[in-house]
C-alpha cells in the first residue's frame, strides 16, 4: 500500500472513532461509485452525515503541527470537481438507499435530512498523535 493511502486509512479511521464519540452511528465507510466515493457516511438522530476526510501527515512541535504554524489547511484540497463528484455520488447514495429528493438540514417533512462535514486530521505518525478539525453543515 502506498504512503499516502495508508495515511488516507489511518485519518479514515480516527475519523470515525471521533464521530463516534460524538454520538453518531456510522452507516458505512468508502461507498464507492464510478463517479466519487464518500469517506463516511454517518447518522444522528433523524439527520444523515455525509464526511469527507482530508489527513495530512507532519511532524508535530510543543502540540502544534507544521499546518497550523505554516497556515496550511488541508481543506484548500477540496478543488471544484472534487464537489461535483461530491454532489454526485451523495445524490446516488440517496436514490440507492431509498431516500427521497436530496434535501440539505431542515429539509420538508417527509424528505431526507442530510448534511455534509469535513473532517481535517492532522496526523504525526512517529509520535503516533493526531488533532482532529470538524467542519460541519457545509454548502456544496
Amino acid at each position: 500500500m502506498a504512503k499516502h493511502n495508508e495515511t488516507g486509512k489511518i485519518g479514515e479511521e480516527i475519523a470515525s472513532n471521533f464521530l463516534i464519540k460524538k454520538g453518531l452511528e456510522i452507516v458505512c465507510r468508502n461507498y464507492n461509485r464510478k463517479w466519487g466515493e464518500l469517506d463516511i457516511v454517518a447518522q444522528k438522530d433523524k439527520v444523515l452525515h455525509f464526511v469527507e476526510v482530508k489527513t495530512v501527515s507532519r511532524p508535530s512541535f510543543g502540540g502544534h503541527f507544521e499546518q497550523e504554524i505554516n497556515n496550511y489547511r488541508p481543506e484548500d484540497n477540496m478543488h471544484p470537481w472534487k464537489i461535483k463528484r461530491l454532489q454526485r455520488v451523495i445524490q446516488t447514495y440517496l436514490l440507492e438507499n431509498d431516500r427521497k429528493t436530496p434535501r440539505p438540514t431542515k429539509a420538508p417533512r417527509g424528505e431526507a435530512e442530510w448534511q455534509f462535514d469535513l473532517i481535517c486530521v492532522f496526523l504525526d505518525q512517529e509520535k503516533r498523535i493526531a488533532k482532529v478539525r470538524l467542519m460541519e453543515n457545509i454548502i456544496l
